[in-house]
């Protein structure tokens, strides 16, 4: 997949598909629009996906977990836009005529019925709707998933992420909830008490579930594992950094470096601080038993 950013220079040479958006948590009411791209894509056209959103803004996904997913789907070309006042002061239909019919070749432009665009969000879909004879393009509107009687949005998804509740969470994206990001080294305690575990520090900006101990699938390279997860500070050994801490059912070895996709699946706990690291080990074996039970193993 190519991947365009830091730059508002355009350009394909061939007719495209376009889908645009914020695209933050990518769940299934925007997998609905890349079910269509993928579709058009099939035909010949370029299949892109246009996002743009402010750099520094929290978000469900980081932008690595981005392109990951979009790879997995076999996308051509991802788009990461400049937030930007060249790109932000934009009237809609010079957005259109440069940018998509333009630089881009659009032939189809896939967006939600919700979607705005241009100077003061003014463009929308009856605007692109109006466009389309003039610029040679055919747009394609879908309509919204729903889930529990409402409109599936990032919104939606964040409210749930910060009750923790991972089974809606996963409802609503069609996957269980990632945390990507190299394995780093920790203080070694669980090596030091008989309990490996890995280590990750997420990506400042990435949004996690309230701090506690969830069940967890981890995928390092070829090798797919359960685990019990940690996301917090780690009160009893050190508490001075947000961290993700697996212990890794069936998995065992120098993991240093490697990336690790740690998908999580169910809250366990709260995160507690103990009296001492024997009080600790003896939670973490109650939470391994846990997931042994949970898991099936």
């Amino acid at each position: 997949m190519e991947y365009i950013h830091d730059t508002t220079e355009f350009y394909s040479d061939v007719p495209s598909v376009v889908t645009l958006g914020k695209f933050d948590g990518f769940h299934r009411g925007h997998q609905k629009l890349l079910r269509e791209v993928e579709r058009l894509q099939g035909q010949g056209f370029r299949g892109i996906v246009f996002t743009i959103a402010p750099e520094q803004a929290p978000s469900l996904l980081t932008e690595r977990e981005r392109q990951a997913l979009l790879e997995r789907r076999g996308i051509d070309c991802m788009i990461r836009c400049p937030y930007v006042p060249q790109i932000l002061s934009m009237e809609p239909e010079d957005f259109v005529s440069e940018v998509l019919a333009g630089g881009l070749r659009a032939k189809y432009v896939v967006v939600g019925t919700d979607f705005r665009f241009g100077c003061r969000r003014s463009g929308d879909v009856k605007l692109l709707e109006a466009l389309q004879e003039k610029y040679g393009f055919r747009l394609l509107v879908m309509e919204k998933e729903r889930c529990q009687g409402r409109e599936i949005s990032s919104t939606f998804v964040r409210e749930a992420l910060s009750c923790a509740d991972m089974s809606l969470v996963h409802d609503l994206l069609g996957f269980y909830y990632p945390v990507c990001g190299p394995v780093r080294h920790g203080r070694q305690l669980g090596r030091r008490i008989g309990m490996p575990t890995i280590n990750q520090v997420p990506d400042g900006r990435k949004l996690l579930p309230p701090e506690g101990v969830y069940f967890s699938d981890v995928k390092l390279g070829e090798i797919c594992c359960h685990g019990v997860t940690n996301i917090g500070y780690k009160p009893t050994v050190d508490g001075s950094f947000l961290g993700v801490e697996t212990y890794l059912y069936g998995a065992a070895g120098d993991f240093y470096g490697r990336e690790a996709e740690v998908r999580i699946r169910r809250f366990c706990r709260p995160e507690h601080r103990f009296a001492s690291v024997e009080e600790l080990k003896a939670q973490m074996e109650r939470d391994i038993r846990s997931g042994i039970e949970y898991f099936g193993i």
